[in-house]
C-alpha cells in the first residue's frame, strides 16, 4: 500500500564547531593536514638533481596549496561560517575531488623522481624522499576517501 505522504528528504549537513572533528569524512581533514604537512616539509628539506626540479615544484605546489585550503576549510567549519547552505556542500565535494586528483598526480611524480634518484644517490636524502612518497600516498588516500563521502553527501543534499 502506498501512502500519500512524501518520503523524507535525507540531509547530511556539514558539521560545525567541535562536530567537525567528530564527523566521519570531515575528521579526515586532520589526516590530510598532518600528512600534507609532512609531505611538503620532507620535500622542502631534500635536494634533487636539476632534472627533477619541475616535478618537485609540482609536489610542493600541490602539498602547500592543499595544506592551506584544508586548514582554511577546517577553521571555517569549526567556526560555523558555512551556515548549512547547500553551496558549501558543493564546494566541499568540488575541493576534495580536485585535491584528490592533484595529490594523486603529485604522488606519482614524487615516486618517479625518487625511484630515478635512487639509481644515483642513496643515504638520508633518498630516505627522506621515500618518506615523502609514503606520506604523499597516505594524503592521497585521505583525500580520495573524503572526496567519495563528500560527493555522496552532495548528491543527497
Amino acid at each position: 500500500m502506498a501512502s500519500g505522504a512524501a518520503a523524507p528528504v535525507y540531509s547530511d549537513p556539514l558539521p560545525s564547531g567541535c562536530g567537525t572533528l567528530r564527523s566521519f569524512p570531515d575528521a579526515l581533514m586532520i589526516c590530510e593536514f598532518v600528512f600534507g604537512g609532512l609531505v611538503w616539509t620532507l620535500v622542502a628539506s631534500t635536494t634533487m638533481p636539476p632534472d627533477y626540479s619541475l616535478s618537485q615544484g609540482w609536489v610542493m605546489f600541490v602539498s602547500i596549496g592543499c595544506f592551506v585550503f584544508t586548514t582554511a576549510f577546517m577553521i571555517l567549519y569549526c567556526v560555523g561560517a558555512h551556515g548549512q547552505r547547500p553551496s558549501w556542500t558543493s564546494l566541499d565535494a568540488f575541493y576534495h575531488s580536485f585535491a584528490a586528483m592533484f595529490y594523486l598526480s603529485a604522488s606519482v611524480l614524487q615516486a618517479n623522481a625518487t625511484v630515478l634518484m635512487g639509481y644515483i644517490y642513496t643515504g638520508p636524502t633518498y630516505q627522506e624522499n621515500v618518506a615523502a612518497v609514503v606520506f604523499a600516498y597516505l594524503a592521497t588516500t585521505s583525500y580520495v576517501i573524503h572526496a567519495i563521502f563528500s560527493l555522496s553527501r552532495w548528491k543527497r543534499s
